[in-house]
């Protein structure tokens, strides 16, 4: 079986949906969690053939913090420099930003709920076309488009929300992977975050769970399996 690895930082921001497409299509899946030590050789010596960067609570910046960041980029960078598949998601497309050179730094609001995605031109021809459902935001930071990448969605809260490096590196800065059964470990996870994020309720975000997050679920897999279609060929 080809395998993936999905570094994860928290443990309810897992794969979600993403977890049965790749299973379908003969794909192993294995978690590593991020902070528990030699990261680099853990992923490295399974060589896996993709390599899925979760989200998580804490900036890519915050490297004084979180010293495994640092790991992580230096093990994106690596696999970018050898043209291996690599998605990221939330903080996995900022880690993925700060390999490529680009700058991450705080958005000028927290971005925390559902809502649409502009495509761009580029993003309505790329698998990114396939989400036109409301998506998950849940994000404080944002970035800069790096060098060479190519923009596929935005937001009126945050222009960079898509980009893509070829046909192997995707960076989304939105959920797509969520499962609406799973929403309720998200509201207690980062019940201070919403806590501290003006207009946003739990009730709110559960209300919109409950429209949204089925048809989610079915574009989210015609989206994967589009864009594994052209990262694994």
């Amino acid at each position: 079986m080809t395998e993936a690895v999905a570094i994860r930082h928290v443990a309810f921001e897992d794969l979600g949906s993403f977890e049965q497409v790749l299973r379908e299509r003969g794909i192993g899946t294995t978690y590593v969690d991020a902070g528990q030590g030699r990261l680099l050789e853990r992923v490295e010596r399974r060589s896996p053939r993709l390599l899925v960067v979760l989200g998580g609570p804490i900036g890519a910046g915050e490297t004084d913090a979180y010293p495994f960041l640092e790991e992580e980029v230096a093990l994106i960078r690596a696999r970018l420099s050898r043209g291996e598949p690599v998605l990221g998601i939330c903080l996995g497309a900022q880690l993925i930003a700060a390999a490529l050179g680009a700058k991450v730094y705080p958005a000028e609001a927290k971005e925390i709920g559902w809502g649409s995605v502009e495509l761009s031109a580029a993003g309505t021809g790329s698998p990114v076309a396939e989400l036109t459902t409301p998506v998950l935001h849940w994000h404080g930071d944002t970035f800069d488009l790096p060098a060479g990448a190519t923009h596929l969605a935005s937001t009126p809260v945050c222009r960079n929300q898509a980009f893509a490096v070829g046909r192997s590196t995707l960076g989304l800065q939105f959920h797509v992977e969520v499962l609406g059964a799973a929403i309720e470990s998200w509201l207690i996870g980062h019940a201070h975050e919403i806590a501290q994020a003006a207009g946003v309720s739990v009730k709110e975000i559960r209300a919109d769970t409950q429209r949204h997050a089925g048809l989610l679920e079915s574009r989210s897999r015609r989206f994967l399996n589009r864009w594994l279609d052209g990262a694994l060929a």
